[in-house]
């Protein structure tokens, strides 16, 4: 139908891997960043010898640990002695399984969880955590904030994306998946910010309750799927829209070569 028809060939296998290649990367962005939002893996604390930690307080610390009147201050201690975990939806601690004060130490562990309430992922931060007197940290609450809708922003723009990609295979069209590559884009940004965000979170909450000296904190591999979500997403998107402006000029061009 077209002149150079070998060479449009060409240019079409070209555009159609380009965009294979994106489909695929933000396939996967999409399951690290769900594997990540559902899992407790974001930070984790390591004890030296939790199950003596948890003989020594009784049942007190998970008590106190699963209390709806349970402080920052509360849980975060249960965290540092318990090899803790934290995600951004739940908290959990190692325990063993009959911590009673009458029963000796048990080396056989389990790991119990509880999730943060809507109320807790928007509650305020104190600048003395635990002390509600002390006034509001007005940049963790708003990082804590943050680190929670950015995530679901990120993954609300993917999904738009998708149904935009969707609709620009139905319509034959290649140029609609600039909007696809942009909303990608904004989803990169958006995963990046959720990254920095409980970075600086979990810093400025340690500068105000140090670690003791026999635990070891780290991020986990939560955060890392996160971390490569990010780059993911931004590649996606530049093949998207590499692939839609590219096809679109050669088409314009092809078009005026045939008028001419």
């Amino acid at each position: 139908l077209f002149p150079y028809s070998s060479k449009g060939a060409m240019m079409d296998n070209r555009f159609a891997t380009a965009l294979v290649i994106a489909c695929v990367l933000s396939l996967i962005s999409t399951i690290y960043m769900a594997a990540s939002i559902g899992t407790d893996f974001w930070y984790e604390y390591h004890t030296l010898s939790p199950a003596e930690n948890v003989s020594e307080a009784g049942r007190s610390i998970w008590e106190e640990f699963v209390s709806e009147e349970a402080d920052e201050k509360t849980y975060t201690d249960a965290l540092f002695r318990c090899n803790g975990t934290v995600g951004l939806w739940r908290r959990c601690i190692t325990v063993p399984k009959n911590s009673h004060w009458y029963s000796p130490p048990e080396t056989d562990m389990t790991t119990n969880c509880i999730s943060f309430s809507l109320s807790d992922q928007f509650m305020e931060k104190y600048i003395e955590p635990g002390n509600h007197n002390s006034g509001t940290d007005l940049n963790r609450t708003y990082l804590w904030r943050l680190q929670f809708l950015l995530p679901f922003v990120s993954l609300g723009l993917m999904c738009f994306g998708a149904l935009i990609g969707l609709c620009a295979c139905a319509c034959r069209s290649l140029y609609p998946a600039i909007a696809t590559g942009v909303l990608h884009f904004l989803a990169g940004l958006c995963t990046l910010g959720l990254v920095g965000c409980y970075v600086a979170g979990i810093e400025l909450l340690h500068k105000k309750l140090p670690l003791p000296d026999d635990v070891r904190g780290e991020f986990g591999w939560s955060f890392c799927l996160a971390c490569v979500a990010a780059p993911l997403q931004f590649m996606a998107a530049a093949l998207f829209i590499w692939a839609a402006r590219t096809n679109r000029k050669e088409f314009t061009l092809l078009k005026a070569y045939r008028v001419a």
